[in-house]
């Protein structure tokens, strides 16, 4: 009995000692790390920002909207929303109608933040420097999956990355944010610093904590904020900014809604037939609503540039218009999401275009509308929509790619799909943890098959071939520069 008592106490020893080095290391790594900028790749952004500044706009530079819901479906708005929907959107719809619609188009990412981020850098999360969700700091969250899991990973906006914002004010635009940021709370990374000269809203999802509003960097409504009242102000914050009279204007409008959880106010609660969900986009509908009027009656909406879409697919209520997958993952209702462009000035109404389009091309199209060069030292993986939304026709992408964190899953061109040999994630109901079952690489066709259903790759094996190519050359290419430093895009040029 000695013995084992002596052994049973020695692996305690160990298994102590093993726990504290553990949690040494863990503190450790969390006090020494601090998330530097690329010196050489800052000064080369304000260099460009300067030749910016002297650079004439067009003397019909539009005001540019640009509208993103927080886990929107695609099936909840314009091309997927079906005729017999329960939600009522009729200011949305009417943008829609009088506009133009793109079918197949999709966020940048499948989570907010990198997918925020590529939507306003015109780049792919890793090439922007952040590819996962942020969390507040100072947070467990924040500790556990930034510090201990993945301890060099960003935590904000990298310094050198070129926002929409930041172009749009060198080039003589007034800018605003109202609503989520979600890039980082801490400067250089804040949206007074990448662009924004004012801001309204929250530095975070509506589902972390403390959930406060800010007015610029101070705290303007103090956690817990009435998210019930949400809609409210953003709405009253983006009619004030739009009705002031300098012009030409840039506003960001991105809301929090409608992500989990939901709010509805007190006068709009219970009146959809979606139930909570449905109260929430009917609320937001008719701001879109006052935000029209608003322009309209100040003369400002023939030329206004409004761009409205979703930073993913929906996440637990919502529709992903009958796709496969849903918020997180790289199938078509994580990433394939609503998308309405009303200019009056320069889009024929009433179209649906089926170019594949992405997030990403949000900055390259600005700089196509005004004229200006794209910066030289680093790669945009977007490409102008502005053909698409002027007069249709083939996209300027050869290959739309599907990435997750710092993974490539998926690539697409316009008719085909690849996904390769990947876990897909699977669970019932009872499993409180799920995982991914391995599976070999797959073909859809999603002119038939927009589901996801069903592996074509017997039947096309040169279009395989191709998509499986395409997919590693792209990995290789992210592995070899995953920030995209001093390369060059791959739009093809538009057809003569």
């Amino acid at each position: 009995m000695p013995m084992i008592s002596h052994i049973l106490k020695s692996i305690a020893t160990v298994i102590l000692l093993l726990v504290l080095l553990i949690v040494f290391f863990a503190v450790y790594r969390y006090l020494s790390f601090g998330q530097t900028d690329n010196a050489d790749r800052v000064a080369s952004k304000e260099e460009y920002l300067s030749r910016i500044k002297n650079m004439p706009l067009p003397v019909d530079a539009p005001n540019i909207l640009f509208i993103l819901y927080d886990d929107m479906g695609y099936g909840d708005l314009g091309a997927g929303k079906a005729a017999t929907s329960s939600i009522q959107t009729p200011n949305l719809d009417a943008l829609a109608e009088a506009g133009v619609v793109l079918s197949d188009f999709y966020s940048p990412a499948a989570v907010c933040t990198p997918a925020r981020a590529g939507y306003l850098t015109g780049r792919l999360a890793p090439r922007a420097g952040l590819p996962n969700v942020v969390f507040p700091s100072g947070s467990p969250e924040e500790f556990m999956l930034s510090k201990v899991m993945n301890p060099d990973i960003n935590v904000r906006l990298p310094e050198e990355e070129i926002t929409l914002a930041e172009l749009v004010l060198a080039a003589g635009y007034r800018t605003a944010m109202v609503g989520k940021w979600h890039l980082g709370d801490v400067s250089p990374s804040l949206p007074n610093d990448r662009g924004f000269q004012e801001f309204f809203g929250s530095r975070y999802s509506n589902d972390m904590e403390p959930f406060a509003l800010y007015r610029d960097e101070e705290i303007e409504i103090p956690a817990p904020a009435d998210q019930r009242r949400l809609t409210e102000w953003y709405t009253r914050e983006a009619v004030a900014f739009v009705e002031a009279d300098e012009q030409p204007f840039f506003l960001y409008f991105a809301h929090n809604f409608p992500h989990d959880p939901l709010y509805a106010s007190v006068e709009r609660s219970g009146n959809s037939s979606a139930g909570l969900y449905g109260d929430v986009l009917e609320e937001i509908d008719d701001g879109i609503g006052k935000i029209v009027a608003s322009l309209r009656s100040t003369g400002k909406l023939k030329n206004t540039l409004i761009i409205i879409t979703s930073d993913n697919g929906p996440w637990f209520q919502g529709s992903a218009g009958g796709r496969r997958g849903r918020k997180g993952n790289t199938f078509e209702g994580g990433m394939r999401v609503p998308f309405i462009a009303h200019w009056p000035a320069a889009i024929p109404p009433g179209r649906a275009e089926r170019t594949m389009t992405m997030g990403v091309d949000l900055l390259p199209t600005v700089l196509d509308i005004l004229q200006l060069p794209a910066p030289a030292d680093r790669a945009l993986d977007g490409c102008s929509l502005l053909p698409a939304l002027v007069e249709g026709g083939a996209s300027a992408h050869e290959y739309l790619y599907f990435i997750d964190g710092q993974q490539l899953f998926a690539v697409r061109d316009q008719r085909f799909k690849y996904r390769g040999p990947e876990g897909v994630f699977y669970s019932t109901d009872q499993m409180k943890i799920g995982f991914a079952m391995p599976q070999k690489e797959w073909l859809f066709d999603l002119d038939l098959d927009p589901q996801e259903s069903y592996d074509v790759s017997a039947r096309y094996p040169e279009v395989l071939a191709r998509l499986r190519e395409a997919f590693e050359l792209k990995r290789e290419a992210m592995l070899a520069n995953a920030r995209g430093w001093d390369e060059k895009g791959n739009c093809r040029p538009p057809a003569i």
